[in-house]
Order: structure tokens, then sequence, then C-alpha cells
């Protein structure tokens, strides 16, 4: 056993009456060099402490993550020139592929695809049949859970964007609790909609909000990978600007959130920008 690597899930109850700088110094004292720190947001002023442990212990290498999104966000001001922080992506459908048919699929650019896409297409289908994965990447191919409990796949995702909602977005941006109905008709709306041009003249009208507090929460769920906010080339981009079309996040979203019946078109529009900002990422 290498006893210079430790990992250690934040989340753990052993945390409760144990500090994480203490944890990280007493590794160092005993020779650790790697230290991996699992539900990272889950510790009580986090990022402070990892401030402190870049800078105290700099012979310390330490990985983390977390699962709120916002919250890592959040603490980007007190890692700045410390940590380099990745967002994860969901699965795209070259991964979705390479994953359940053990292949290996390289990256390509939008350029490449648009000026090759014959010569590419013809290599692609002698190694897999697209058509027959694709359908299934669209409604629960994104998120790479998808295998555990196939049967309970959607009720997953609902349970995450009630999190979010409910939870994150009031605690980290702020949001009176009693407004989260709000954000969830919001978030109906363009499950319904989505891909759109928003009127936000008659999208606030319709929830009974201000314009400010619409475009708000249209950031903030943008924020956490629930919604996909476009702007067009050279607009600019700004908490309080309008998006010029709004997408849900993934294809598997819209087949999540949505009550009525999916329209295909809209699942594909989807498709595309989700990948491409996979792509570069």
């Amino acid at each position: 056993m290498d006893k210079t690597v430790l990992y250690a899930s934040v989340d753990n109850i052993w945390f409760s009456e144990h500090k994480l700088y203490d944890l990280a110094s007493d590794f160092v004292k005993r020779g650790g060099k790697y230290l991996f720190l699992d539900e990272v947001h889950k510790y009580p002023n986090w990022s402070q402490e990892l401030k402190n442990i870049y800078d105290d212990l700099p012979e310390l290498h330490v990985v983390f993550t977390g699962s709120s999104l916002l919250e890592i966000l959040n603490a980007k001001s007190d890692l700045s020139r410390r940590a380099i922080v990745y967002e994860m992506q969901g699965f795209s459908f070259r991964e979705y592929l390479n994953w359940n048919e053990k292949l290996s699929l390289p990256i390509l650019t939008l350029n490449n695809i648009l000026d090759n896409h014959l010569s590419l297409s013809v290599g692609i289908v002698d190694k897999v049949k697209v058509l027959k994965h694709f359908p299934d990447y669209l409604k629960h191919g994104y998120y790479p859970y998808y295998n555990e409990l196939p049967a309970l796949y959607y009720s997953r995702i609902n349970e995450v964007v009630n999190l979010i909602v409910e939870l994150e977005i009031p605690q980290l941006r702020g949001v009176d609790i009693s407004y989260t109905t709000k954000i969830k008709q919001l978030l109906y709306i363009i499950a319904e909609s989505a891909p759109f041009i928003p009127n936000v003249s008659k999208l606030s009208e319709r929830i009974g909000i201000s314009r400010n507090s619409l475009l708000a929460y249209l950031d903030a769920l943008h924020d956490s990978c629930l919604t996909m906010n476009l702007q067009k080339e050279g607009s600019g981009i700004s908490r309080l600007q309008k998006p010029d079309k709004l997408f849900l996040e993934n294809p598997n979203l819209m087949y999540a959130l949505s009550a009525s019946q999916i329209d295909i078109g809209n699942v594909r529009e989807t498709f595309l920008p989700t990948n491409c900002v996979i792509a570069t990422k």
C-alpha cells in the first residue's frame, strides 16, 4: 500500500469533529504527498482551508471534487491562482459510444466534421451502428449513472434538479426560499418550449416576477447546468443580459422534465450545442 497517497470523502461524519487542515498537516508529517478529497463542498469553509493548505503545505498535491457547481463557482475567488478548476460535463455522443461499445473514437472539430463529413462518417459506421445508439443517447445517455438503475434514471435527474432549485440556488444566490416555486415554474416553461428565443417581458409577466429577477434566475439555472443560455457572437455576456436563445442543458433533461410529447426536432437541436460545448471544455 502506497502511504504517500490518501483519499478522503469529506462528507464523512469524522469531519464533524476534525479539521480538514489538520488532516492534511498530519498526513504531510507522515510522508504524505497526494491528497484526494471527494465531496469537498459539504465541508464548511472548505475553500479557505484549502487555500491555507496550499500556502502552508507546498509539498502536498491536492485534488478535490464537489458535486455542487454553484458552490465551486462561488469559491473560485478564494482559490484564484491556487487551483485549476475543471467542470465535468456529461457524456458526449462520442464518449457514450466509446464507453458502451469499447471504442476509441477521436475528438473531431466542428470544422473538420463540416469539411470532411462524408469520409469521416464512412470510417465511423464501419465500427459502430450509429443510428442504433443515437436515440438511446438522446433519452438516457448523458449522465454516466444511466446504467446503474435504468428504471430510476429520470427520478434521479429530478432529485438532482430539486436539490439545485430548492437548496443550492437559494443558499448560494441569495434567493428567498419562497421564490423557488417561481424558479421551478420558469424551468418547466423552458422544458416545454426549449429551444426558443425568449421574450423576457412576457416570461416575467407570466411567472409574476420582475425582469431583473427573471434574468437572475436564468443566469442561476445556466450556471447550475440545467439550462444553456446562448448569446450571439460579439454580443457580450452579463448576468442581466437577455439570452438570444434558451436551451435545456442536454436532451436527457427534456425527457426527464417535460410532461408533454417531446418534439424530436427540438431534441436534435439541443443535442448540437450540448456536444459542441463538451468538446470545448
